[in-house]
């Protein structure tokens, strides 16, 4: 199965953002800065969430805007000393 088919699959009734809208639902959500622009560098590059393609328009799921996004916080710290790896 095409990972666009199972990203349908898994939620066939999940909101779609485009790319602009995708943005603004990262910031909103997370407070986390992130541009429309930094979405298309990823869409080519790679490191991004995983979106489909509506002819020439990327389609950006909820819920693998969530997972991206979760995916780059960092779980809660007193101090940025807890977040060096162990032997740093």
């Amino acid at each position: 199965m095409a990972a666009s088919s199972q990203l349908l699959a898994a939620a066939p009734n999940e909101r779609l953002f485009r790319r602009t809208e995708a943005s603004h639902f990262i910031r909103a959500t997370w407070n986390m800065p992130c541009s429309p622009g930094t979405l298309a560098k990823y869409a080519v590059i790679g490191g991004g969430p995983a979106f489909l393609k509506a002819g020439n328009v990327p389609l950006y799921p909820e819920s693998a805007l969530r997972e991206w996004a979760e995916g780059r916080m960092s779980r809660l710290v007193r101090s940025t000393s807890e977040l060096q790896p162990a032997g740093a």
